[in-house]
């Protein structure tokens, strides 16, 4: 991976795949496919060693396991000034008191305190609200951000699941460099409204669950109950009509072009617009390292063509309007209004440099 993109309207530069470490530790709701500090420890290397350099966690992260066992792992391997180090802050750490949780300024310095605490670290490099709470005024969470920010605790901010509207609201009182969201061929909720909103106000969009949950993997078949195969799903709801539509032209463009169907889902995200970075679990170094290589090709257009078809979905209203035949009611037939032509006025950002 030695290709680097800037993070949004900033200058933090971050590997095109993003290691999600969910699964270090043994711990909490996690539990099931944790994998212990010794696991872990070839697949960071591996990750570092490939010029992988964005890694993300999560303070509940197999209870707090996953920062302890990355914070060990980090240090060991000498790599905290080379690493983007993200955390992420939300959900309850006690269920009995009501500021143990949510996105309130109390709870949202003590987490950071206990994240910096567990990875053995001064400082995040990037800090993320980890889920909208439905409470808490974004001015007060953009406040905090600010605060910690300027008292050198984080380098950072950026948000993660939350919706488009509550996204540019704190955009527009501090500067946010990503919103995390969950992206995939199954999964293209986000297009609509997150792409543009990410592109036009500065927000490089990290996308989780590029897979669909292992969906997209290539392991688990169509059968009587339903569906089968060897891994797990994320507690993802039963695959519909349309997921299996998906699962068959990725089948089909996968075997065309040679490649395994993981690598394609995972190519196709990380190459559409506005995504900055894919967020990539592995449970061992050949998972990995077959993820890494999803970056060593480029899917062929009419493969692409025949993803996209077969991903699409109808759009609601008002999406559904912005139409070349919802245009002809608005611009008279016969006459040809678009933007300034290419070359009216030089372009901000260096060519080549993905937002």
């Amino acid at each position: 991976m030695n290709d680097y993109y800037l993070l949004g309207r900033s200058g933090l530069r971050v590997s095109r795949l993003a290691l999600g470490t969910m699964n270090f530790g043994v711990g909490g709701f996690h539990a099931a496919y944790g994998r212990t500090a010794d696991e872990a420890e070839p697949i960071l290397r591996r990750y570092l060693d490939a010029g992988g350099n964005l890694i993300d966690t999560a303070d509940f992260y197999t209870a707090g396991e996953s920062e302890r066992i990355l914070g060990s792992l980090i240090a060991k391997a000498g790599a905290r000034d080379r690493v983007v180090l993200t955390s992420k802050f939300t959900n309850t750490v006690d269920p009995s008191d009501p500021n143990a949780g949510g996105n309130g300024r109390k709870h949202m310095i003590r987490a950071l305190e206990d994240s910096l605490r567990r990875l053995g670290t001064d400082h995040l490099d990037l800090y993320l609200l980890h889920t909208w709470d439905r409470i808490t005024p974004v001015e007060e969470v953009a406040r905090t951000f600010d605060d910690l920010i300027r008292a050198g605790k984080i380098r950072y901010a950026g948000l993660s699941d939350v919706p488009a509207w509550y996204a540019a609201t704190a955009q527009s009182l501090l500067p946010m460099v990503t919103v995390q969201l969950p992206y995939s061929l199954l999964d293209r909720a986000i297009e609509p409204e997150f792409t543009a909103m990410a592109q036009t106000l500065g927000m490089g969009i990290t996308a989780w669950s590029p897979l669909a949950g292992g969906l997209l993997t290539g392991k688990y078949r169509r059968d009587e109950a339903g569906v089968s195969g060897a891994g797990r799903l994320d507690g993802s709801p039963a695959p519909t009509g349309h997921d299996w539509r998906v699962i068959d032209a990725l089948t089909t463009v996968a075997a065309d072009i040679g490649r395994p169907m993981s690598q394609v889902a995972l190519n196709w995200v990380v190459t559409q617009p506005g995504v900055a970075s894919a967020v990539v679990g592995a449970s061992s170094v050949a998972q990995l390292d077959s993820n890494l290589a999803a970056l060593d090709f480029e899917i062929p257009a009419a493969a692409r063509r025949t993803l996209d078809e077969a991903a699409a979905r109808p759009l609601p209203k008002p999406y559904s309007m912005f139409t070349p035949e919802y245009q002809s009611w608005i611009v008279s037939p016969g006459l040809t209004i678009g933007d300034k032509p290419a070359g009216y006025a030089p372009p901000v950002v260096n060519p080549g440099v993905r937002q």
